[in-house]
């Protein structure tokens, strides 16, 4: 089977002084411009035997050779066996205890083997469903629980739950720095305006960002919390904990520099640990929902990732602590803070820009 034919075309005189990409726009009207633009972005736009920019401006005369392939998004909605750990289902909905390392969603740079491929590959259904049932998400590097739906009427119905607040996600972490007690963030957050890929605290554009939090454990340099997210916004726990100098462990983007926080003097054991950690040490340990069927309250939990209770072994031991003293807190009851638990869900936009 032979792929896409090549399209030779000449720039004609009349296109003097025009963009490449207005130019193929002009002379190619089946295609979109998008499309077009990325064909050049992707190399497979020559002029005179080079690859084209976008921006290259024509004379007329020059020729043009277009190979056309589909988009990498195009072939992003594919079924691939990844293997899923699944927590719970049934006809309605997938509980998933995601792994670090996975991507939720296709978006560029990952735009194959993600938790969205895995889905179409286990339960081929989903398909029909708007996002094969993705209803939030979780960062590449963070682990633990997610909900997917299986169905159209129950990914409506686990919307309307995020939108009214009903829906309980705790996560677990591991911070730089000591905290003590319960605390409560309340900052709103934005794109950093020095930095687009970031986010930021940004007090006059930001969208209304809470976030609660409990001291579990303290080491000499370090903290084991569990926080409660009131709202939900990109990257939030990450950095609402960076904007109260306790930043995650791990975290490649809003911890300290070359992962090591200054002026700290770390035992080889731990330092050698936290080097090796590779992952900001965030996980979704529990979640709650009404189930979107029967309407009855239900949760599951689950256990930290081995590398997290590793790291959290190597701290303990430095510290001389007992390990029952943070078991204690891991099983029971939800914790409530202060003020009712709530969650707003990620808008478009949010969900867009991660």
């Amino acid at each position: 089977m032979t792929g896409p034919q090549p399209i030779s075309l000449t720039v004609p005189a009349d296109c003097a002084g025009m963009r490449l990409d207005q130019v193929l726009a002009k002379l190619m009207p089946a295609y979109s411009r998008s499309r077009l633009q990325g064909w050049i972005k992707a190399g497979l736009v020559q002029i005179g035997g080079v690859d084209a920019d976008a921006k290259t401006k024509v004379w007329g005369g020059e020729q043009a050779v277009i190979l056309p392939q589909p988009l990498p998004e195009e072939s992003a909605f594919i079924a691939e066996d990844i293997g899923l750990d699944i927590v719970f289902e049934d006809d309605q909905i997938l509980i998933i205890n995601k792994p670090a390392g996975l991507v939720v969603h296709p978006a560029a740079g990952n735009w194959q083997g993600t938790l969205l491929n895995g889905l179409l590959n286990y339960y081929p259904p989903i398909e029909a469903v708007p996002r094969a049932g993705i209803v939030h998400r979780l960062d590449k590097e963070t682990s633990g629980l997610l909900v997917v739906a299986k169905t159209i009427t129950a990914q409506t119905n686990l919307v309307r739950q995020l939108q009214a607040r009903t829906v309980k996600r705790e996560y677990r972490a591991i911070l730089w720095g000591v905290v003590h007690g319960k605390g409560k963030v309340n900052a709103p957050i934005g794109r950093n305006p020095h930095d687009r890929t970031k986010m930021a605290v940004v007090k006059h554009f930001g969208k209304e960002a809470i976030t609660h939090f409990e001291a579990l454990e303290n080491f000499s340099f370090h903290s084991y919390v569990r926080c409660l997210l009131e709202t939900g916004r990109t990257h939030q726990i990450r950095v609402h904990m960076q904007s109260i100098k306790a930043p995650l462990v791990g975290d490649q983007v809003y911890g300290p520099k070359g992962g090591m926080m200054s002026g700290v003097k770390l035992s080889e054991e731990i330092e050698s640990a936290i080097r090796g950690f590779g992952r900001q040490a965030l996980h979704a340990a529990r979640l709650g929902l009404m189930h979107p069927a029967s309407n009855e309250p239900m949760q599951w939990q689950c256990d930290l990732p081995i590398h997290m209770k590793a790291l959290l072994a190597t701290l303990r031991e430095d510290a001389r602590l007992a390990v029952h003293e943070a078991e204690q807190n891991e099983d029971g009851e939800w914790w409530e803070p202060n003020q009712p638990y709530e969650y707003d869900e990620e808008d478009d936009e949010d969900w867009e820009n991660e």
